[in-house]
């Protein structure tokens, strides 16, 4: 007796009213929505992707209304945020990121100039909330509690809105203009803030208001300082102190040369706003460039204005203006050693941007509170400390100290808060969809598109004046580079599964509904899923019991 070969077919279900022509499926298409590399890596929240989309279509103010929705100061953050998102970007694998920070500021910078403004739909709650610290996350914070109907005071211990915004970032990278009308356009929702009015006690204040919760965020304003022996050196200051004096419009006079130690991006406008004042700038770091703390292109551009950077260096002595500065080498861990050899430079002043420490000694009076040896406040997930309705974000809670991390606790904080006063409990964050990686998309759909580079102010004028250093995009250009984005993970309706259905299966909703399936027509065939670009279809097993439709 042979062996006969098995057979594999499965057999038909002659019970189906309605049949398939030819086998029997054994998986179905599904339209499905995954999450785009982008959102997942903004700090602050944004739906990328969705505001890209508008955007790509020409529906500008749509595009800021959707951006605004997560982050209420799009003309700052497309200066100063770092874009984590961009290295994110699966465009990166394929050509180049997608300039989203460059289309972010040309909608930020056409909303001031079409003076488009927040609406508040939401009716009154009755509900008082005080803020402390009218710098990034503050500001945040009181634009979201104001847009869910909360009465919202600030209370700054400053002369102007805008924390380190102001006094931390040169006005050649955020120009003071545009951070003060975002700013203003909060206070129009109807956010007051109290300028030159520092909080001590934070209970007195709460009573004092009538305030029904608090949010707390303020910054880092204290440089960190370092004993090195001197004698008879010359003049020393903090980064901080000497980028406000030069924003308040009293620069100190240094000598020709000047040193800042330290390898952050603190030490990098220190050292280019320097160089603008006309002096000769170099930094001394201790560990090489590959682990500084400064972002890369805040490197590049310092060293593109004559900035000197003196790498593995750190300061022993200082004798009027003779530096002794040890070599460091990195260890295999990536941390500075000292090798014993010694140079000298030499430097009229130093500038100290060792980093900033933020004060927090006023909370101790409030029970409940946890602080760390830092001075860091603790917070839980929903960012309350341990006292029931106080709340704390930004650069006083563990976290990196960012513009964009800051409007990111801020509306994390609001949301809570709001929660919380309505009905005592904390906001529950909607689950998050599959991420939509590289390797799930179908670039060969794509054709290489260059994205489109930002002008930079010329070199000589960079060196010698504060106007703003790189330059924004025109509507035709942020059309362009908008129009590269992958939409990575959700359909963009481009008729890809509709054309290529071999059963006339794909049923079109119209413009800005997507599609369905007709499943008694579709085989499972997957020639839909294998031609989406953007992996916005999945095959899967087929269910037990059928329905005859299924939308996007």
């Amino acid at each position: 007796m042979t062996d006969k070969p098995i057979n594999m077919t499965r057999p038909l279900d002659l019970t189906h009213e309605k049949r398939n022509v030819g086998p029997q499926r054994i998986q179905r298409p599904i339209y499905t929505d995954l999450l785009p590399t982008c959102n997942n890596a903004c700090p602050a929240g944004e739906n990328i992707q969705a505001w890209l989309a508008h955007a790509q279509a020409g529906r500008f103010k749509e595009a800021w209304q959707s951006l605004t929705e997560n982050n209420p100061m799009p003309g700052i953050h497309g200066r100063v945020c770092y874009h984590p998102c961009e290295s994110a970007c699966n465009r990166g694998r394929l050509d180049a990121s997608v300039s989203i920070h460059a289309v972010e500021r040309f909608l930020g910078d056409l909303a001031l100039q079409e003076n488009w403004q927040f609406e508040v739909t939401t009716p009154p709650s009755g509900k008082r909330v005080l803020v402390v610290g009218a710098g990034p996350s503050g500001l945040s914070a009181a634009y979201h509690l104001a847009r869910m109907g909360h009465s919202v005071e600030i209370h700054e211990a400053g002369p102007i809105a805008g924390g380190m915004m102001h006094f931390g970032i040169p006005s050649y990278r955020l120009p003071r203009n545009v951070l003060d009308a975002e700013i203003k356009r909060i206070e129009n929702m109807g956010v007051k803030i109290v300028l030159n009015h520092r909080v001590d006690d934070l209970l007195a204040e709460k009573q004092a208001g009538n305030f029904d919760a608090m949010f707390v965020a303020v910054g880092a304003h204290i440089s960190k300082r370092t004993d090195i022996p001197s004698r008879d050196a010359g003049k020393m200051l903090d980064a901080i102190s000497f980028l406000k004096d030069v924003e308040s419009g009293n620069a100190p006079k240094l000598g020709r040369r000047v040193a800042i130690y330290g390898g952050g991006n603190t030490a990098m406008d220190a050292a280019r706003v320097a160089k603008r004042l006309g002096y000769e700038p170099l930094i001394i770091y201790r560990r090489d460039r590959a682990h500084m703390p400064a972002l890369e292109f805040e490197a590049d551009e310092a060293l593109e204005e004559g900035v000197k950077i003196h790498w593995l260096r750190t300061i022993k002595n200082i004798e009027e203006t003779t530096f002794t500065v040890e070599v460091m080498e990195i260890d295999e861990k990536g941390r500075p050693r000292p090798t014993g050899e010694l140079e000298t430079l030499e430097a009229d002043a130093l500038i100290m941007a060792l980093g900033q420490d933020v004060d927090t000694s006023f909370m101790t009076r409030v029970p409940g509170v946890e602080l760390k040896s830092d001075g860091v406040v603790m917070v839980n997930e929903n960012m309350m400390t341990g006292y029931p309705g106080l709340f704390a974000g930004g650069d006083m809670v563990p976290s990196d100290r960012t513009v964009t991390i800051g409007v990111g606790h801020g509306k994390k904080a609001a949301r809570n808060i709001d929660a919380w006063l309505r009905t005592g409990e904390s906001y529950v964050k909607p689950a998050k969809h599959d991420l939509a990686t590289f390797e799930k998309l179908h670039v060969w759909y794509y054709t290489d598109a260059a994205q489109r580079p930002q002008s930079h102010l010329e070199m000589k004028v960079r060196q010698t004046s504060f106007t703003e250093v790189v330059g924004g995009l025109n509507q035709k250009e942020a059309l362009y580079e908008a129009k590269r984005c992958l939409s990575c993970g959700n359909c963009y309706e481009c008729d890809g599964c509709f054309g290529a259905c071999p059963e006339d299966a794909v049923i079109k909703l119209g413009p800005g509904n997507r599609y369905r399936y007709d499943y008694d027509l579709c085989t499972g065939c997957a020639v839909c899923f294998e031609q989406c670009p953007c992996h916005a279809i999945e095959m899967i097993p087929e269910p037990p019991t059928e329905t005859s439709e299924q939308a996007v």
